[in-house]
């Protein structure tokens, strides 16, 4: 499955460069919009590129104009979920992509979905335990 991952601006720096370290293609905001540019216009942009966008904004799904956005646009949006430093959040999704990409190939976009880190339990198992993805909000 070929998949174009989009960070939005608050995964930073460190977590794209370590999805690209792990061999998926990504596409981060800086390098097609301003800092100050509307997640309207980035969601636009995403959905017509047909990419997964990737953020760590848990309120874009409570905020009106964005989860329209999202829906207009047939976005495929991936909330990074937990407080943890991003370099753990992304070596999380590398090792929970299996799960991930089998989860984009079951739902057609739009949508919002969760990726959680695993639990401290299983990470005491296994420290490159994948964590879950779970449906947020189809539309």
């Amino acid at each position: 499955m070929s998949v174009v991952y989009f960070t939005d601006r608050d995964l930073g720096l460190q977590f794209p460069k370590i999805l690209q370290d792990a061999g998926l293609a990504v596409e981060r905001h800086r390098d097609h919009f301003a800092p100050n540019a509307s997640d309207e216009q980035w969601l636009a942009f995403v959905g017509a590129k047909q990419w997964v966008a990737l953020t760590h904004n848990s309120r874009i799904r409570y905020t009106p104009n964005e989860k329209r956005a999202v829906i207009a646009y047939g976005v495929r949006l991936l909330v990074i979920v937990g407080q943890a430093p991003y370099a753990e959040h992304a070596k999380s999704f590398v090792a929970t992509r299996g799960r991930i990409e089998a989860f984009l190939r079951k739902h057609e976009a739009p949508f919002i979905a969760r990726v959680y880190r695993p639990s401290p339990a299983d990470l005491a198992k296994n420290a490159s335990a994948p964590g879950n993805i779970v449906l947020w909000i189809d539309e």
